[in-house]
């Protein structure tokens, strides 16, 4: 099977994905394309598996940990108030981690909400130049060499 998730794995060994942040003992740290929300990332696992209860119980606790290290690094370098965490895999059935910081100053109506309430399609893509201080901030962060 090749997926989304398959393919962005991929790009991230051959190093071809400007969004890496780091390699981690399970898998990518990524920054999300599109920036919904200033500093959204993912984990991608590496290899990649269809869920998380696909991993060996050591595997799950190696992919847990890395994804709290990056929400804790997000959390620390955006400002934000908390941070949201979500795994689906309907769309695109490969385990892959959201990391979602949310601020205090969202609109009203979306500040509670899940984040995809949002208009993904209006967002701002990913941007080396806007989003580098952030990229870099969070591979120093991680423990990770700039690119």
């Amino acid at each position: 099977m090749s997926t989304a998730i398959h393919r962005r794995v991929a790009a991230c060994r051959a190093g071809a994905d400007p969004t890496v942040i780091a390699r981690l003992c399970s898998g990518w740290a990524v920054m999300g394309d599109p920036q919904v929300l200033p500093g959204y990332c993912l984990l991608l696992p590496d290899p990649v598996v269809p869920h998380l209860n696909a991993l060996p119980p050591e595997g799950q606790v190696a992919f847990l940990a890395d994804l709290a290290r990056l929400g804790q690094a997000v959390l620390e370098l955006t400002g934000a108030v908390r941070v949201n965490y979500a795994m689906f895999g309907n769309l695109e059935p490969a385990l892959h981690a959201h990391v979602h910081p949310r601020y205090a100053d969202e609109p009203e109506p979306l500040r509670a909400a899940h984040p995809w309430a949002y208009d993904w399609s209006a967002a701002r893509r990913f941007d080396a130049k806007c989003d580098g201080a952030l990229l870099a901030g969070l591979r120093a962060r991680l423990g990770a060499p700039a690119a």
